[in-house]
Parts: C-alpha cells; structure tokens; sequence
C-alpha cells in the first residue's frame, strides 16, 4: 500500500478528552489497516495553547514520539517538558496528558495499540 499526503484522512477533534483548542490528527494508516492490533497510528498536531486532557488508558497503551514544538506531559503525576525527539509512553491501566507550551505547532507521532488483540 501507498498513499500519498493529500490521501491520508484527516480527523479534527476539538477539546479532545476535556482539552483545550482543536487537536488535527492525520491518520498514517486507518483502523481496517492495523489488523486488530490497534486503533491509533497517526500525527497529532496541537495548536499553541492547546491540549489533550488527562486520560486513563484502559486495554490499550499509547506512546508519542515528538517532532516539532514544546509538550508539558503528566505522566501518573509525573510532568516533564519534551521536545523533538523525546518520547513518552502511557501503559494500560496508567494516565496522562499533554499541552502545548511552546510558540508553534506541537507535532508528534500517536501510536495505540490494544494490550491484547482484538477480534476482527
């Protein structure tokens, strides 16, 4: 399979899980693509001042890798500043959240996969 950019869905969620602003995510590949494995492979794009509230993983685990911009990330309480090239990751059953705190666009790579797989 390829697909270029301009074939990639877009989906806009605005104050994604009790957030602030308009989260853009550009799905890498769609649900009927990750074989049950997942339901999450894409880049979240944060507008400045922007956010993801806080949210507890249940059955599945999430991990960003960071490409453009300044996050503050709650990791179970723990908050710390990331930039390009850092990661964080969320495990089942754990929580946490993530704002832009810088002066552009906060970008990064999304990823969630099921803890157990999914029947198709």
């Amino acid at each position: 399979m390829i697909k270029k950019a301009e074939d990639l869905s877009v989906e806009y969620s605005p104050n994604l899980k009790g957030g602030k602003g308009t989260v853009k995510i550009i799905n890498i590949l769609e649900n009927k693509d990750n074989h049950g494995t997942g339901r999450l492979f894409g880049v979240s794009i944060i507008p400045v001042g922007g956010s993801i509230g806080k949210h507890q993983h249940v059955g599945d685990f999430e991990t960003y890798y960071i490409l453009k911009g300044k996050a503050l990330v709650n990791d179970n309480g723990d908050e710390q500043i990331l930039g390009p090239g850092d990661m964080t990751h969320c495990n089942d059953g754990d929580y946490h959240s993530i704002e832009n705190i810088g002066d552009c666009d906060l970008e990064y790579i999304a990823v969630i996969l099921y803890t157990k797989q999914k029947e198709q």
